[in-house]
C-alpha cells in the first residue's frame, strides 16, 4: 500500500451513516461497517462490534488466516483466552493478535463494543482444537 495506490479511496463514515446490523461472524454480536474495506480495495476491514446477546458458549477456539489484526476496547470488556492464557480486556485497551493465534473469546458485559482492523478485509477463521480445558466461567448478566 503506498499513497498513490489507484484501489486506495478517501473515506469518511459519520455515525449515521452505518447502523449495527448482524448477519456478521457471531449472531451474538451485532456489526457497524465502517467502510475501510471500499476504500481500500479490499487490503484492510475495519468495524465496531458489539454485543447482542448474553455469553453462552462463546467464539470458541479459533484462529484467523490474516496478516494483521488489532481489537481496540471502546466500551465495557471481554475476556479471551489466548492459547492457555485468560486476558482480560477493558475499555481502552488494545491488542495486537499476532496473525494465527489460537484464541476465543468466551465472555464479555452488556455494553461490550470494539474496534476491530484486520488485513486483508476477506481474512478466514478456522476453529482450532482447545490448547487447555481450563476456560472460566461466564458472567451471567443480570
Amino acid at each position: 500500500m503506498n499513497k498513490h495506490d489507484p484501489v486506495m479511496k478517501f473515506s469518511h463514515v459519520k455515525p449515521e451513516d452505518t447502523q449495527f446490523a448482524g448477519g456478521g461472524l457471531r449472531d451474538f454480536f451485532l456489526y457497524r461497517d465502517l467502510g475501510i474495506a471500499e476504500a481500500t480495495g479490499g487490503q484492510v476491514i475495519c468495524h465496531l462490534v458489539k454485543a447482542n446477546m448474553p455469553p453462552s458458549e462463546g467464539t470458541g477456539w479459533h484462529r484467523h488466516d490474516c496478516d494483521f489484526q488489532i481489537v481496540i476496547m471502546t466500551k465495557g470488556w471481554a475476556k479471551f483466552m489466548y492459547e492457555d492464557k485468560p486476558t482480560l480486556v477493558k475499555a481502552g485497551d488494545v491488542v495486537h493478535q499476532r496473525p494465527g493465534i489460537v484464541h476465543y473469546l468466551f465472555d464479555y458485559s452488556p455494553d461490550m463494543e470494539y474496534l476491530e482492523i484486520v488485513s486483508p478485509a476477506d481474512f478466514k477463521t478456522v476453529d482450532m482444537p482447545a490448547p487447555t480445558d481450563k476456560v472460566p466461567p461466564v458472567t451471567p448478566w443480570t
